[in-house]
Order: C-alpha cells, then structure tokens, then sequence
C-alpha cells in the first residue's frame, strides 16, 4: 500500500509477550536491516505497513476470528499486524478451523518453510496461505496497546498501530534475514539498557513502549491492563534549536512524560 508523501501510511506491530525468569516480561524484537530505509539498524518489534491483501481479508470473515464491534479498520490493523509478524518472525497467530487451541508450533514452522520466502517476495498472498491450510487467525489475541502518528513535516509517516499479545508455545521466532539480522527474547529493562549503553537503536516510540511495559510484573498482568486502559493517540510535536530537538507527547497518553529532549540528527 503506498500513500502520498507526508501522508501517514497506516501500519502495525506487535508486542510479542513470554514469560521470562521469575515469571518476568520478555518481549520479541528483531534488529532490522542497516539498508532498509526505515530505521536501518534499529531495535523493533514486528511490524510493518498495511497492504490491500490485508483489506482483502477483510472481506473474508471466514478467515479470521475478529473481536465484537471491530469495524473493517480496526480489522485490517489486526490482520496486518498478524501478517507481518509472521513475514517477519515466522510466528503465527492462527488457528486450525474449528479448534479453540492455536496451531501446534511444527506445523506452523512446516507452513513458513513452505511459503514465508515467496510471500516476502509478493508471489503468493497471505489470504491463500490461511485459506489452503483451513486456518483462522486470531485477532481476538489482540490486544490494543498503543497508537502512534510520525510527526508532521516528515517525509515519511507511520500512523501505527501497537498490539500486545502471548506468544503462541513453542514458537521461537527468527528473523528473515533480509528485512531484520538479528532477533531476540530479552525484558523490556534488557532492551532499554541496550540502548542506553549503544548495543542498540531504539526508536523514540519503542524507547516509551518498553519503559510503559516493563512496569508489569508478568504476562497476564500487562494483558488485562492493556484491556482496561484507554487508548490515546500520540502524534509526537517537534520543535527544533540547531541539534537539540524537544519532543511533546500528551500527558494523558500514560507514557513516562511529556515533554522530552533529544539531541543529535533527527
């Protein structure tokens, strides 16, 4: 799905969430390629833009298992997210037709094996890959987390959606090797120490995200918060003196602050 320049080009991703030791938080993130446009060489989440096979599947209630008053946009987030997470970890959110559990980890490896490459490479849809293994993605899984819009006056722009969800058992995750290098389960205090120490890059929104994650004690507890919180939309405002940049987001939006000072390139 391309979009206008300047225009917020509406996208996903998802906090992948296990249980760590001592019943901690580890979330998975992937390091993406240096040469991609987009954030070259930092540390994410899985995600990436919604595409029109995903407003496809939209019209296909038989493919997935939505949440009740999810209008087609909401869904085509979720759907979006569920692809790309896969595309980009090989972990799927799905289940075989007619069964309450999610797929078994085996098969799903077995069907990323098969398809991940050519549906990377835009030879084969998604859509026909759930289809042609009679499986359901999970929307309901879903749960909102967040919503954040690039700032005005960039070239280009996201306006994202972020779900949380429990990481289906026994499906690791890797990254393709392409788009990402790297990937790992690490705490949201690991992710952020990285990036203190310069191990990694991380965002402005992914920065805000861990350190908003990292205040629940497990899994269960940052799901059913999510739940209960509402969610406000950030569209960060950015004002600019030489290098110094200072960042405004709303209060009410629940993150660690309001007002941020960044320094360096933007």
């Amino acid at each position: 799905m391309t979009s206008e320049p300047g225009v917020a080009r509406p996208a996903s991703t998802i906090l992948l969430l296990r249980k760590g030791a001592a019943d901690a938080i580890e979330v998975f993130m992937m390091v993406r390629h240096y040469q991609i446009e987009f954030a070259s060489g930092a540390l994410v989440f899985p995600g990436g833009s919604v595409d029109a096979g995903d407003q496809d599947i939209v019209a296909r209630p038989e493919l997935y298992a939505g949440v009740d008053g999810d209008d087609a946009m909401t869904l085509k987030f979720r759907i979006a997210a569920i692809r790309e997470t896969f595309e980009e970890s090989r972990i799927l959110l799905a289940r075989p037709r007619g069964s309450n559990e999610l797929i078994e980890a085996a098969r799903a490896g077995e069907i990323a094996d098969a398809h991940r490459d050519a549906l990377n490479d835009g030879r084969v849809k998604f859509a026909d890959i759930i289809a042609d293994h009679d499986l359901v993605l999970a929307l309901d899984l879903l749960v909102p987390y967040a919503h954040w819009i690039t700032p005005e006056g960039m070239k280009k722009r996201f306006d994202t959606w972020f779900f949380l969800a429990a990481a289906p058992p026994e499906q690791v995750g890797m990254h393709d090797g392409k788009e990402s290098t790297d990937s790992i389960w690490l705490s949201p205090r690991e992710a952020l120490e990285g990036g203190e120490s310069g191990r990694f890059t991380l965002p402005f929104p992914t920065t805000r995200t861990l350190i908003k994650l990292g205040k629940q004690p497990h899994v269960t507890a940052a799901l059913d918060d999510a739940r209960r919180s509402t969610i406000v939309t950030v569209t960060p405002v950015v004002t600019r003196d030489g290098d110094k940049r200072t960042l405004r987001i709303p209060l009410e939006a629940g993150y660690d602050g309001e007002v941020f000072e960044i320094t360096g390139a933007p």
